[in-house]
């Protein structure tokens, strides 16, 4: 169950094909579904009679598909936009309790992957590396729902609020209505125009039912975009615990030491050291990324400025905190990429610690930060930020692993660089 939209309070698409439900019959084309006074109104002109239901599920025939207008992508972060998206299986509206609407697609393990592959990165990319994340996303997919099943009567704590200090991380049991959602807050899935690459699809097929292990368990496969040469540890993107297989390793052929200290920080950042991730070839990121993330330039080593009072106010924005007249912004706590897990703002009115690093990239960014990992310059009344790395850094590297694929590595050798002491299985 893949949450594709949600608190809508107006819905429209298109269905191509042939799809029905308990108690009606066959519809197609376009459609709109809102919501209305306590129930989903579904609307379409292949039907003589409007639905009207808490919970609508149309039931896709053979070879339907149904399209969806103004689906978001990259929500709140640099790259968000909306699309029309195409998906196959069935489509679910169920009505919340604020009068709106989630929308859900209903669809088969493996071919919700095929579109996951090649939605994350480009469905062309090298084989070896489109088979290790097909891979890694099973993974990441099976715990999830594990997971899900084990935490429903259980409430994990997501933040820690006491006087001055407000720590908070966001992990995946935030669904009610359905397993995963479509966006990076779990996985991208963009449906099925995604999975056009054979590639891609191929790749799922030759890895169908293979997960990393950890001592004979399915691993918490977590992934980002560009670690910027170290990759992080989980603890400093989410809860206070050590997991052997997510801890920080160089995304390099040669060594490189943690982070220990501000000085050591500044060096790391400021420098441009050897990496997988570091790539500086265009036609390379063309093979290896979508088409909206080509659009994101300079990830591995990134610098952002704002006048005191354009951060004053974008901090204030963001936080609903008044912290006065902003006198320093200083790094408490990091991990050993030097991602920021903890970090104290200072102003004259008030001081706050904040954390951990999401939440960091939120507050000090119009939509995100690339990362925490930055050292801050002040010149003057201005405010400069040098940062490396895009994500939360912590598991695969995406554009590392694919450059090692690149390279000559095969899946299992990718997998086993980023998450060490784990094997290749086949669950299923």
């Amino acid at each position: 169950m893949v949450g594709l939209m949600d608190r809508q309070t107006e819905i429209s698409g298109h269905l191509k094909g042939s799809f029905g439900g308990a108690h009606f019959g066959p519809i197609s084309g376009p459609f709109i579904a809102k919501a209305e006074a306590g129930n989903i109104l579904f609307l379409s002109g292949s039907i003589h009679q409007p639905i009207r239901s808490p919970m609508i599920k149309l039931t896709s025939g053979k070879d339907s598909q149904f399209s969806l207008s103004n689906v978001t992508i990259g929500n709140q972060f640099h790259w968000e936009r909306k699309e029309v998206q195409t998906f196959q299986g069935d489509l679910l509206f169920h009505l919340r309790p604020q009068g709106t609407i989630c929308v859900i697609n209903q669809i088969p393990l493996e071919d919700y992957l095929s579109s996951v592959v090649s939605s994350e990165m480009s469905g062309d990319g090298p084989f070896e590396f489109l088979k290790a994340h097909a891979i890694l996303s099973r993974s990441w997919l099976l715990t999830s729902l594990d997971r899900k099943q084990k935490t429903e009567e259980m409430v994990i704590p997501k933040e820690n609020i006491v006087e001055g200090e407000m720590i908070r991380w966001y992990d995946r049991e935030d669904h009610d209505l359905f397993d995963v959602c479509a966006d990076d807050h779990c996985q991208r899935y963009q449906g099925i125009l995604k999975t056009a690459v054979e590639k891609a699809q191929r790749a799922v097929q030759e890895t169908n039912g293979n997960v990393i292990a950890f001592r004979d368990e399915i691993c918490d496969a977590r992934y980002s975009k560009c670690c910027g040469g170290l990759t992080e540890n989980f603890s400093t993107a989410w809860g206070n615990k050590q997991i052997p297989y997510l801890t920080s390793l160089p995304d390099a052929s040669i060594s490189h030491p943690p982070i220990k200290t501000e000085e050591e920080a500044s060096n790391w950042i400021l420098s441009t050291p050897e990496a997988y991730c570091r790539v500086g070839d265009e036609n390379l990121l063309k093979q290896i990324l979508p088409d909206f993330d080509q659009q994101t330039k300079n990830f591995f080593r990134w610098k952002v400025e704002y006048s005191r009072r354009e951060l004053e106010a974008l901090i204030r924005k963001k936080s609903g905190i008044d912290f006065g007249t902003l006198q320093e912004i200083t790094p408490l706590t990091r991990g050993p990429s030097g991602r920021i897990s903890r970090l104290k703002i200072v102003g004259s009115k008030r001081s706050m610690i904040i954390g951990k690093e999401l939440e960091i990239r939120r507050w000090l960014s119009p939509s995100h930060l690339y990362s925490s990992a930055f050292v801050i310059k002040k010149d003057g009344d201005r405010f400069i930020f040098h940062g490396a790395g895009w994500g939360h850094g912590v598991g695969l590297c995406q554009i590392g692993a694919a450059v090692m694929a690149t390279q000559g590595f095969s899946a299992e050798e990718i997998l086993k660089h980023y998450f060490q002491g784990v094997e290749v299985k086949k669950v299923y």
